[in-house]
């Protein structure tokens, strides 16, 4: 036989295998492993938009909520399991903070996974309490550096997104002010309101009650433009930290070696999801808005955010716990 024409022939049937699996997958229910307990903003989006998926693939999608170890224990047993298109993770902004803290894991972030595709995105709210002397960041900057020190701001832990965020806003600003961190985010805004600390950095479901409430007060937040959310926040980029971006981020992966056609196919039924005026209402509801990228652009983008803060980790000296 010609080679050519044993080339051509290999490559027709390859291309035919793929379509046949894509079109048999899946004959059952695919599971969504969610790394954190339910309730949280992880839990609510990936169980909205599994809701909005199943019915393009024709199958009911399972939540598995495998939390500890700041997310990494779930992660770990998606990259661990078959790559058969059934087991798929909620990774989050959480994971490349984990994976730029830590040069050994159980798993590789790039390696053992393949990416499908963006949920969501958030903003991060800047809020303190309301007897801080502050108006906005270009305040609280110029507070900060008159009292060097003396000012204390709360995290949902060392080394999670929201450490590792006013971390990055504290080393942009050239300010000193001190981590306190706490085992989640309730606590720390609940010493927030108390007085005991004096700033925070979380989601706007998680704070806007609060401040509309007056028991706290919001500055600005952190993600690259303003929240349609809150069009009248100015971002801390615009409020005197140039540069500055850090955000709330949600997303979908597979074990790596999961066949291309079943991750098209989730890929594209995922994008199909984000059209949904229901699921948009909804991802409201937890301060976020559906974002699109398609696999090789959310592939680039969670590899860049790993990069990203292993840097501002080297630079500020976090460690993990």
């Amino acid at each position: 036989m010609n080679p050519a024409f044993r080339l051509i022939t290999a490559l027709l049937l390859a291309a035919t295998a793929g379509t046949a699996l894509a079109q048999a997958w899946p004959a059952k229910p695919v599971r969504f492993v969610v790394p954190y307990p339910p309730g949280g903003s992880n839990d609510v989006l990936t169980r909205i938009t599994a809701q909005a998926m199943a019915p393009g693939l024709g199958q009911q999608i399972l939540i598995d909520n495998r939390s500890g170890a700041g997310g990494m224990i779930g992660a770990d047993h998606v990259a661990k399991s078959a790559p058969d298109g059934y087991s798929i993770v909620n990774v989050q902004a959480s994971f490349t903070a984990n994976a730029a803290l830590r040069p050994k894991m159980a798993y590789d972030p790039m390696a053992d996974f393949a990416y499908i595709g963006m949920m969501a995105r958030g903003p991060l709210l800047a809020v303190v309490h309301p007897s801080l002397p502050v108006k906005n960041i270009r305040d609280l900057i110029a507070l900060a550096k008159a009292k060097p020190g003396q000012i204390n701001y709360g995290s949902t832990g060392t080394g999670g997104h929201n450490h590792m965020a006013t971390e990055l806003f504290k080393r942009m600003a050239g300010i000193n002010i001190v981590h306190v961190p706490y085992k989640g985010v309730a606590p720390a805004l609940t010493d927030l309101m108390g007085g005991h600390t004096q700033m925070v950095m979380t989601s706007l479901p998680s704070a806007m009650g609060q401040v509309q409430a007056g028991r706290l007060k919001a500055l600005a937040v952190g993600s690259e433009k303003r929240s349609s959310f809150m069009p009248e926040m100015p971002t801390i980029a615009e409020s005197g930290v140039p540069g500055y971006m850090a955000e709330f981020w949600w997303g979908l992966a597979a074990p790596a070696k999961t066949p291309a056609a079943v991750l098209d196919r989730l890929a594209a039924e995922l994008t199909k999801a984000l059209q949904s005026p229901d699921l948009k209402q909804k991802f409201a509801g937890e301060g976020s808005e559906p974002s699109v990228m398609s696999r090789e652009q959310f592939t680039k983008f969670v590899g860049n955010e790993i990069t990203r803060w292993r840097k501002v980790a080297q630079e500020t000296g976090i460690k993990p716990e």
